[in-house]
């Protein structure tokens, strides 16, 4: 049995901040990387590792929106597709900070109602918004904007200003947010929310747009992951999507798959946002309940072989048990292994 294990953000801080792995024990983290075999590989994104991995190709942006539209109940048909996802923006002086909807609760009638006013406002225009999920909207066009994006996992917890649209129609959509963002703004339903203390949904990010691609295909026999977008693939290809398990050892209780992928972004929201204790919770977490008992499993061969790929970093490592007898490659800190992965 083969894992792919794509671990988001597991390098995500800089190599040279000491402080988010100072004193951490990461023994088998750390065992795996020392005793693995690295290998080189592009540097990409989540959503990037997870579209070339089913062989989905980039459009204009990775096609996001109509696979995680037909994984939300929606059918992409021959439309174009943009994510538009209700997010906060923050201004702090001379910037303008993004929070995503991991940062705020919204009820599926609050976005509702917030669309509702989207879609009158916009409908000489022929655009739709569909709040197919509170935290996931979408806009329906007939024909592919010139425009390029960013996804709002890259932007959150950021200035806006370096991520804002590109390309041609660039102009025009910058209009139809400012418009958009004015609706919202004075909307009677974030009034309420600000009087009652949350966040309002001040704002959408566009990002995502295509239309929907050719059936993917993977070598993949079992997907699993809260990561949605991982979710849609597996489901676009015909493999099991199936629900993450807390812990590597209740997946391989009952994993019977050859080839599964494995997706943990545990560690994401607090590389977003800054926030050091997060990750080093995060990375205590994911040695307690993934990478000891993987750990384990390589070596009593229940395991064939690991192969780990710490997104964005531009390396993979891979491991099979023969590799952790290899005592003569002493174990090494994360911080050594973050830094050798920043260099590739």
């Amino acid at each position: 049995m083969i894992l792919h294990l794509l671990v988001s953000d597991l390098f995500g801080f800089d190599a040279a901040d000491g402080a988010s792995f100072a004193e951490l024990e990461l023994p088998s983290l750390e065992r795996l990387l020392s005793r693995g075999r690295w290998q080189p590989a592009e540097p990409l994104a989540l959503e990037a590792w997870l579209c070339r991995a089913f062989g989905v190709a980039r459009q204009q942006d990775w096609p996001v929106a109509p696979l995680t539209l037909r994984l939300d109940g929606g059918t992409p048909g021959g439309a174009y597709w943009l994510r538009a996802d209700p997010v906060h923006l923050q201004v702090q002086q001379d910037r303008v900070i993004l929070a995503d909807s991991g940062t705020f609760e919204i009820g599926q009638p609050e976005a509702d109602v917030l669309t509702d006013t989207l879609n009158r406002h916009f409908e000489a225009e022929g655009l739709v918004f569909y709040p197919m999920r509170p935290d996931r909207w979408y806009v329906r066009l007939d024909a592919p904007p010139r425009l390029q994006t960013h996804p709002v996992t890259d932007v959150a917890g950021r200035d806006v200003d370096a991520f804002l649209p590109v390309g041609e129609d660039a102009g025009n959509w910058q209009r139809r947010l400012t418009e958009i963002q004015m609706l919202l703004h004075e909307h009677p339903l974030n009034l309420e929310r600000e009087a009652a203390g949350r966040l309002p949904v001040n704002s959408v990010w566009l990002w995502g747009g295509g239309r929907d691609p050719a059936p993917p295909q993977s070598a993949y026999t079992a997907v699993y992951a809260r990561d949605p977008l991982a979710r849609a693939l597996a489901l676009a290809a015909g493999i099991p999507a199936r629900p993450l398990p807390a812990s590597a050892r209740e997946w391989l209780a009952r994993v019977r798959e050859e080839q599964a992928l494995v997706v943990l972004d545990a560690l994401r929201g607090a590389v977003q946002y800054g926030d050091t204790r997060g990750f080093r919770e995060g990375l205590a977490m994911l040695e307690s309940e993934w990478f000891s008992p993987l750990e384990a499993a390589l070596e009593n061969s229940s395991l064939e072989r690991l192969l780990l790929a710490p997104v964005p970093a531009p390396a993979r490592v891979e491991v099979a048990g023969s590799d952790l007898r290899k005592f003569w490659r002493l174990r090494k800190g994360l911080g050594m292994w973050a830094a050798r992965a920043v260099r590739g």
